[in-house]
């Protein structure tokens, strides 16, 4: 067995990992004299600064919108698919920072290749997913030599200005099997966005004329890099530590993220900050819609579960790609430039069941170990969590203890929607009240919905 899984399996030995790592997966060993060196300050974006690609408010704004009013035939129209805008967001707001607009052939060929691009004074930064955008024959003939184009939303309002554009051949098979490490059909990302799109990628410095919204009722979580790094310098945040999910938050996850704060309070952080970040972008089918997670989420801070005082709660804006440990890396790089300087990661992050076999898609265990190693996130500190199941002897979320293994519960997902879907309650402790019935009342709608169809009456009604 390898040393790096000596360090994840048995994290009471003594550790065997390089320095380099040690200081990387700080919390499997709390005395290791390493800490004292890691920065209290809010750590630097990949690249040195912030890059934001929205024209700013003001006459440079007026001008670009008048311009794309006025371009008639002059600039060819790309028009955007809805994970195409979700991206242009993501790129506009620096959460790609280096980038400065949709991938051109080189750093897609890095992205696949290198899980990281090269930047002009010889540094990289990690870079694990590709941020493309793809266009069919007839588009690519129409655009010909032309060097600039408009983005247009699906209701042709003008979105974004693409500029000195490359066009280049979409090898979707390349793409998938670099992303994902397999072809097999029914991968959700790869139907949604990759199958069906165009056979060329054109790629581009971005010039987005104003901030994007959804107008969804959501938009005031939608904090920017930029805002997020004010907001935790307002409330003078020494250390951040960021934990994604798309799933709604139980007493365990709760548990992990309480003790990860006491753990640093215990290293000599004065004010540690979470930042509690769900995936706002695609996601598939069968996951909780986001405006019901942030319900529930609005509930776990109102009854107390996460202490509001140091907990900020933004949507991160990308898409979910489900490509395991591929994809975990672009998690964790975009909350570097967010000002995270700490990120938790737990069993299979970003994975899925395998489309077609009936086991996981990747290694539960890779994630955070390819996290350890991936070139580009030095320095960003990964905290590894321990595994919380429900234990029986306490009716609460606790730390799974291996040497009574009969009285814990493990209540995964699948259980927890069937429950909520039976209109069940969990054991007591396993979730906030208020936020098992946010949950209980989106599988209401989702079964009143199913009836209606059933016998033929308008979901509307």
């Amino acid at each position: 067995m390898s040393t790096l899984s000596n360090s994840f399996l048995a994290p009471n030995t003594p550790s065997k990992l390089t320095q380099k790592f040690q200081n990387r997966l700080i919390l499997k060993y709390p005395k290791c004299p390493t800490h004292h060196r890691i920065s209290c300050s809010l750590i630097e974006p990949d690249g040195g600064s912030l890059k934001n690609l929205v024209v700013p408010a003001g006459p440079a704004r007026d001008t670009r919108v008048k311009e794309a009013a006025t371009a008639g035939q002059a600039l060819r129209r790309v028009r955007l698919k809805r994970v195409d805008l979700e991206w242009v967001h993501v790129l506009s707001e620096g959460w790609a920072s280096p980038l400065g607009g949709f991938m051109r052939e080189s750093e897609f060929l890095q992205t696949l290749h290198f899980n990281s691009i090269r930047l002009d004074d010889g540094s990289f930064v990690n870079m694990s997913v590709p941020i493309v955008l793809a266009i069919d024959d007839e588009k690519k003939n129409e655009i010909g030599e032309r060097k600039r184009v408009l983005l247009v939303d699906q209701n042709d309002k003008a979105v974004a200005f693409l500029n000195d554009i490359e066009i280049y051949k979409h090898n979707k098979e390349e793409r998938i099997a670099r992303t994902w490490g397999t072809t097999a059909r029914g991968l959700p990302y790869v139907e949604e966005a990759i199958i069906n799109a165009g056979n060329w990628l054109v790629g581009g410095d971005l010039e987005v004329i104003e901030p994007i919204k959804y107008n969804d009722g959501l938009d005031q979580y939608r904090l920017s890099p930029s805002q997020l790094r004010d907001e935790f310098s307002r409330r003078n945040a020494d250390a951040v530590f960021a934990f994604q999910l798309r799933n709604p938050v139980h007493n365990g996850h709760a548990l992990l993220m309480t003790d990860t704060r006491r753990r640093l309070l215990e290293m000599g952080y004065k004010n540690p900050i979470l930042l509690l970040h769900p995936l706002g972008g695609y996601t598939k089918a069968d996951d909780v819609p986001l405006s019901w997670r942030m319900k529930q989420h609005e509930k776990v801070l109102e009854e107390g579960v996460l202490n509001p005082e140091t907990t900020v709660v933004a949507i991160f804006p990308s898409p979910m790609h489900y490509a395991g440990p591929t994809e975990v890396q672009w998690h964790a790089k975009a909350r570097i430039n967010a000002g995270a300087n700490f990120y938790i990661v737990g069993r299979d992050p970003a994975g899925m069941g395998h489309p077609i076999e009936k086991r996981d898609l990747y290694d539960a265990d890779h994630g955070k170990k390819v996290l350890s190693m991936a070139p580009g996130l030095e320095k960003l500190n990964i905290l590894p969590f321990r595994v919380a199941a429900y234990d029986k002897t306490q009716g609460k979320m606790d730390f799974f203890d291996q040497s009574r293994p009969e009285d814990f519960v493990f209540i995964s997902g699948t259980k927890m929607r069937s429950l909520a879907k039976n209109k069940e309650n969990p054991p007591d402790g396993f979730m906030c009240p208020g936020g098992w019935k946010v949950l209980v009342e989106y599988y209401e709608g989702i079964a009143a919905v199913q009836s209606k169809k059933k016998i033929g009456v308008p979901a509307s009604v």
